[in-house]
């Protein structure tokens, strides 16, 4: 496993998510929060390994502007050094469009889903993303006594 930089990593997955931004070419409202760093493993105990994540998604734009925006990914991906390795259903009870892709060196995932706005839930029409890291150790850092 590599060891690497917690705020390089992140840096990595913001550019990946804006640059997903860009291939998509919709006019809507992005939500804020930026890259964020979690353990790779429930056991808190072993190795200390982490992935960068990005979940955001874009909202405030018609349901068909967002499809457009999906195919547009469709397209841009393979284009920009993704790997598609998924382009169907979510699975889920609303059963949404799914895209699951690979960049060129597998560093980093993205998982998109365009939802069609659901009234009785207040839930508007949007593309959720998430663009994530594959995990890595931290540099280990000396202690005071070491130094």
């Amino acid at each position: 496993m590599e060891t690497r930089d917690s705020d390089t990593v992140k840096a990595e997955v913001k550019r990946a998510s804006s640059r997903i931004l860009e291939m998509i070419d919709v006019k809507g409202t992005a939500t804020e929060p930026g890259p964020m760093t979690m353990p790779c493993s429930d056991d808190y105990r072993s190795e200390e390994t982490y992935y960068a994540y990005h979940p955001w998604s874009l909202y405030k734009a018609p349901f068909a502007d967002l499809q457009k925006g999906m195919n547009r990914l469709r397209a841009g991906l393979p284009k920009n050094g993704w790997t598609i390795t998924k382009d169907g259903r979510d699975g889920t009870q609303g059963n949404s469009p799914q895209i699951v892709a690979e960049s060129k060196g597998r560093e980093l995932l993205v998982d998109v889903r365009l939802h069609k706005e659901v009234k009785a839930e207040n839930s508007p029409a949007m593309l959720e993303v998430t663009v994530e890291s594959r995990c890595y150790r931290t540099p280990v850092t000396p202690t005071a006594s070491e130094e």
